[in-house]
């Protein structure tokens, strides 16, 4: 498959209005106006945020006009479209800390040498309220409220702020003002791209892509989240890396080669073949290429080394890190950042042993001296 081949159908939930057409543009030969957006309301990038990285990326290396953009601006608001409660309001301070931590990361995926960085304070910040209220009157009430999550919002009591209701419009003025011929995101953002495809439509009498990425499951299969310790960070060491790609659930392993690497979809579809007859080896080998391509050759040895001692064949590491700490296994992992009922599940899925044996429950009490494991990516020594 050619490259325009792999941007279109890798990871591709929807292309809005179709894949054709845009197929037809790229084989064009025009330099296509290409953005995604993103609003600096955290500070770490796991493997499923940077599957839209990726897409720009192949975009960017193609020699397309793509933009990184930060939203500033739109970020005083907050977008709603994935939560069911008002996003926290963060300060200008907040969000430029934000970014550079954030763009630190996403250098392990994007070369910011071929990408455009922009904030969209630079427009939206200059705009009058009669300007405001002109680009208003392109869009309906209805079509804000009507939205699941809102709608459910509202259906139950929940508050939502007036201003959450222009956040679609100002990311469609991001695609206007830009002239973008493509945006691209998640499917959580489809409202807010189609803001941008109508007023390119109704302003400019232009046809736009939007293009939907689909997303990456955690590593239980569950939604890649903090509070559920099921993401793969950008910023893990490589130890850790490796062993939490190790702990994906089998069914799993095929999207994240599609997904989390950069392994062409030919070699994938080979790959395939041997999911069912060698999982494990296949896992292995997907664990070493996330983190040969987030840190190296050498650190993907290095872990897969590591994993091999200290998890396959239960081999202590030369140095472990003490746990000052006395109690029982509940204010151990505590110490550890784990909430009671993250330790109770790892306890009753057999993710965690106390000097090689199943605690009998987390209040099972440490004595100094004691390896207490945590899943395959963690071991400390009780220090008491």
């Amino acid at each position: 498959m050619d490259k325009v081949g792999e941007l279109l159908n890798r990871g591709v939930a929807n292309i809005i209005p179709n894949k054709n057409g845009l197929k037809e543009l790229l084989d064009s030969g025009k330099k296509l106006n290409v953005y995604l957006g993103i609003d600096p309301t955290a500070t770490k990038i796991h493997l499923g945020n940077a599957v839209p990285l990726r897409k720009i990326q192949g975009f960017a290396e193609l020699g397309h006009n793509v933009t990184f953009l930060i939203g500033d601006f739109t970020s005083l608001i907050g977008d709603t479209s994935d939560k069911n409660t008002e996003r926290p309001i963060l300060s200008s301070t907040e969000i430029e800390e934000n970014f550079r931590t954030y763009k630190k990361q996403a250098e392990k995926i994007i070369d910011f040498s071929k990408v455009t960085i922009r904030k969209n304070s630079e427009w939206l910040s200059k705009l009058s309220f009669k300007d405001i209220v002109s680009l208003m009157q392109k869009f309906s009430l209805n079509d804000f409220i009507s939205r699941e999550l809102i709608k459910k919002r509202l259906g139950d009591g929940k508050r939502v702020r007036l201003d959450e209701t222009a956040y679609p419009l100002m990311q469609g003025y991001d695609s206007y003002f830009m002239n973008t011929d493509l945006q691209i995101g998640g499917t959580d953002q489809t409202f807010n791209m189609q803001a941008g495809r109508t007023l390119q439509k109704l302003l400019r009498n232009k046809e736009t892509f939007v293009l939907t990425n689909v997303f990456l499951e955690g590593t239980d299969g569950r939604k890649m989240s903090k509070s559920w310790g099921n993401a793969i960070w950008l910023d893990d060491l490589p130890n850790n890396m490796y062993a939490k790609a190790m702990a994906i659930n089998d069914d799993l392993i095929i999207n994240y080669f599609i997904l989390a690497t950069n392994i062409p979809l030919e070699t994938i579809e080979a790959i395939k073949k041997n999911v069912k007859e060698d999982p494990m080896k296949v896992k292995k080998k997907l664990a070493f290429t996330i983190v040969e391509e987030l840190h190296s050759k050498q650190d993907a040895e290095g872990a897969a080394e590591y994993f091999r001692k200290t998890v396959q064949e239960k081999e202590l590491p030369k140095e472990i890190e003490n746990l000052k700490v006395k109690g029982n296994i509940a204010d151990a992992l505590t110490k550890l950042g784990l909430s009671k009922s993250e330790s109770k599940r790892l306890i009753e899925q057999n993710g965690i042993t106390l000097d090689n044996e199943k605690p009998a429950s987390i209040d099972t009490p440490v004595k100094d001296g004691q390896i207490l494991r945590i899943g395959k990516k963690k071991i400390v020594r009780i220090s008491s």
